[in-house]
């Protein structure tokens, strides 16, 4: 801390259980807004070396003194460790009355801290909507991000302050509707990265010596018209109703890749029943393309990669 930051209210004592890439980016970023990080749990060596790095002075302690010696507990922890966590917390005889614990997964809201909530603590739910790489620049990427915020009433101006000082910006997520928020993050991010790597793969088979350089500006202009037009920044031959060139596609992917053939017709017709319903497409094209999608079954093929 500064000593300019003694002087400003509301300074916690935050302690990190966690201090893997997310725990000591977040950790870090509530050092900056003037907060104290007082103490940290971490396991592997990569997340020990990761506290050295991002939380330099604060003492690696078991989970039962970090809680102890916070008022903030930040857990930042894989989904399903966070129940058994939780179960362990409320079975020892750490005090957790008064503790603001905030976890940071997607999947889960507050319901899964109601054995401490039951304690006394204080419950949030504030998740970065940001992919985390354990390098420098996941701090940075904090900045101007959403975080999936989800607590009890009183605790929402808390948990939305907590946001804003790290950076972010907090969207309100209902308990119910967490399994479906972070359903749609997942699907979104990270089968976006199968589907690049998959394609860098086909391309390099193709003999394109840089795919990567090939496949830049046109994902990035494809991305552009996602966020912006939704379906109808929709290209290519399912949209054109092609559905010669997606046979084709279909027959050449069976060869080289059975395991992308399957994740090429869902996603194709996936496509053509958005196409479909938006307008884009025409009902008899869409059939044609459907009868040609049908007959594919990607894991129905047997064989590996040549």
């Amino acid at each position: 801390m500064t000593a300019s930051s003694h002087d400003r209210p509301g300074r916690l004592a935050v302690g990190v259980v966690g201090v893997g890439r997310v725990g000591s980016a977040l950790g870090h970023a509530l050092a900056l807004a003037g907060h104290t990080v007082v103490a940290a749990a971490g396991v592997s060596d990569a997340s020990r070396e990761r506290a050295r790095e991002r939380l330099p002075g604060v003492p690696l302690l078991p989970v039962q003194d970090v809680v102890a010696a916070a008022d903030l507990v930040l857990l930042a922890v894989p989904d399903d460790a966070l129940p058994p966590l939780i179960a362990g917390l409320t079975a020892t005889d750490v005090k957790v009355e008064g503790k603001l614990l905030a976890h940071t997964s997607g999947r889960y809201g507050v319901r899964v801290l109601d054995p401490a909530t039951r304690a006394g603590a204080l419950p949030l739910a504030i998740h970065p909507v940001m992919t985390f790489t354990g390098r420098p620049d996941d701090v940075h990427r904090l900045a101007g991000i959403c975080f999936g915020v989800t607590s009890p009433e009183p605790l929402r101006p808390v948990a939305e302050a907590l946001v804003v000082e790290m950076g972010g910006e907090p969207v309100w997520i209902p308990e119910d509707r967490r399994a479906l928020y972070h359903a749609a993050l997942a699907g979104g991010a990270n089968h976006l990265v199968t589907l690049v790597a998959e394609s860098m793969d086909l391309l390099t088979r193709a003999g394109v010596e840089a795919p990567g350089r090939m496949l830049g500006p046109l994902l990035g202009a494809a991305l552009d018209n996602a966020l912006r037009l939704g379906v109808r920044g929709l290209t290519g031959p399912v949209v054109r109703g092609d559905a010669g060139t997606v046979a084709e596609h279909v027959t050449e992917l069976a060869r080289v890749s059975p395991e992308a053939l399957g994740a090429y017709v869902a996603l194709a017709r996936l496509t053509a029943d958005r196409a479909l319903a938006a307008g884009l497409l025409r009902a008899e094209d869409a059939e044609r393309l459907l009868d040609v999608l049908g007959g594919s079954r990607g894991d129905d093929t047997e064989g590996n990669r040549p």
